[in-house]
């Protein structure tokens, strides 16, 4: 049976260029606003150093680009180190954190409760958490209990390195269908951590079709699709699944949903994907980030030179 999205509410900052999405706020457009969540303490290795972390992260909120940024990913093991260096820190206003579920479904109240209790540092915005191969719903129901409704639940379902599998777009279903917003993990230290195109047109398709918001996370380490020289890894550029948010969600009734985002996720020119994002409405820019809520980055300052080069920012 089908639920509410949980902690699903719509925040200030989802806002793209200035004639597209409307007028800037500080210099990020709507369409663009709160889009990058710094993954920088879940980085696979080495093992970040949380002060170094805190202090890049509080030094990027306040440049011009600092409006780009949405929460603080940090694991659920390492919160009360987190929260020991901002009391040091004093930030301004509470920190947004997407928390990284590391310790198993049963840390999660422990940790909420910390968040609570510091909420002068700390602003719990999603529970992240990878479900297991056969996700169903009684290990959904288990989330329900432990993820209360104001905070968004944040499922991955896994994914086989094999290419167009019908059984994980299934989990990502039964995710949906639950009320919980779906993550895309789009890379890691393999090939077969990439997804092709095929899986990630899937991906996009059901959730817009559904409604649904959803997430992706590593990977996404630039704008633009491009292939990496040192590993030969082709990377998904955040723009293009921007651009094919755009086109799932102005998809006529008789066109080919995936065959249009597919072309979207291909593009590997900026320019091209920048001129596409520039003809979208203030509303238009409202329903997509209504859908596409953030991404993950570990090279956070990166988006924002990146987006001004391109006339974006």
């Amino acid at each position: 049976m089908a639920r509410r999205p949980r902690g699903e509410r719509y925040r200030a900052g989802v806002s793209t260029v200035p004639q597209a999405g409307g007028a800037p706020v500080d210099g990020v457009p709507p369409l663009l606003r709160a889009i990058v969540d710094d993954a920088a303490l879940v980085a696979e290795r080495p093992r970040p150093e949380m002060a170094t972390v805190v202090d890049e992260h509080l030094a990027a909120r306040a440049t011009d680009a600092g409006g780009l940024l949405g929460s603080l990913v940090v694991p659920v093991s390492r919160l009360s180190e987190l929260v020991a260096v901002l009391v040091k820190r004093r930030p301004s206003a509470p920190v947004p954190v997407a928390l990284s579920v590391d310790t198993g479904l049963g840390g999660v109240p422990k940790a909420l409760s910390l968040t609570s209790s510091r909420a002068a540092l700390l602003d719990p915005r999603t529970v992240e958490m990878p479900a297991p191969h056969d996700v169903d719903s009684v290990w959904l129901e288990r989330v329900t209990e432990f993820v209360p409704e104001d905070v968004v639940a944040v499922v991955e379902p896994r994914r086989p390195d094999a290419d167009g599998s019908s059984d994980w777009l299934d989990g990502v279903r039964r995710v949906v269908d639950h009320g919980c917003r779906p993550k895309l993990r789009c890379g890691g230290g393999r090939a077969g951590a990439f997804p092709g195109v095929h899986d990630v047109a899937g991906f996009l398709a059901l959730a817009v079709g559904a409604g649904r918001s959803f997430t992706a996370s590593l990977g996404l380490q630039a704008a633009v699709r491009h292939t990496d020289p040192d590993t030969g890894f082709t990377h998904h550029g955040w723009l293009n699944l921007l651009v094919a948010t755009v086109r799932a969600l102005g998809a006529r009734p008789d066109a080919d949903v995936e065959d249009d985002i597919g072309e979207a996720l291909r593009v590997t020119d900026g320019d091209t994907l920048a001129a596409e994002l520039g003809g979208v409405g203030p509303d238009a820019a409202v329903r997509v980030r209504a859908l596409f809520s953030s991404f993950g980055s570990t090279a956070v300052a990166a988006q924002g030179r990146e987006l001004a080069r391109l006339g974006l920012l």
